[in-house]
């Protein structure tokens, strides 16, 4: 979208309350796909904050609901579907924390996501991002050093993660396999 047509999304009536109807709708019915739809949307046009934040807060209440049940039902989240969404909603906040230097908060939901999630790919990608935040290493020192931007993935269901790293994430992981188990050890207990 060029600067004409955000400004005429963000000045467009109908469009505002389709996406207020929307919202609406998705609170009530619990679909977090369209949450996300206005979410990204709102996002892109620079929409009130206040709005973009209570949707993100549901969007993370409802994941957590469904999580929870998925979970306690003896089974993992795939990556597809609303589970998709339900895994973005959990690294969208881990990435949060870390980006304010909760590393503590950030490796908590990683460690979290690497035990509830089906998909090994994204599993060891998650798992250099629990070293790095173990390692106290800042979000953006991580992408600048480590996170490989030339490489765009187009499998859709990796397009919200980090997954593409400047080094071989085996050697990685095997390399930071102590730090690795530590923080294992230091966070099983939210597997309870």
């Amino acid at each position: 979208m060029d600067k004409a047509e955000l400004h005429e999304a963000r000045t467009n009536p109908e469009f505002l309350n389709y996406l207020e109807q929307t919202r609406l709708d998705a609170i009530q019915t619990e679909n977090i796909s369209a949450l996300y739809e206005v979410l990204d949307s709102m996002l892109i046009l620079d929409l009130d904050e206040e709005k973009i934040n209570a949707i993100y807060e549901t969007i993370l209440k409802i994941a957590f609901e469904k999580i929870e049940a998925i979970v306690n039902s003896g089974k993992k989240l795939q990556l597809q579907n609303d589970e998709l969404l339900y895994v973005r909603s959990f690294y969208e906040h881990a990435i949060e924390k870390w980006s304010y230097n909760d590393f503590n908060g950030a490796k908590e939901f990683l460690f979290l996501l690497i035990h509830i999630i089906e998909d090994e790919k994204l599993i060891d990608a998650f798992k250099v991002h629990l070293i790095a935040c173990s390692k106290e290493i800042d979000l953006d020192s991580f992408y600048d050093n480590c996170v490989d931007t030339h490489v765009m993935d187009v499998v859709e269901q990796y397009g919200y993660f980090i997954i593409n790293f400047t080094f071989d994430v085996n050697t990685y992981i095997h390399d930071n396999l102590a730090t690795l188990q530590n923080e294992f050890n230091n966070l099983k207990h939210l597997l309870d």
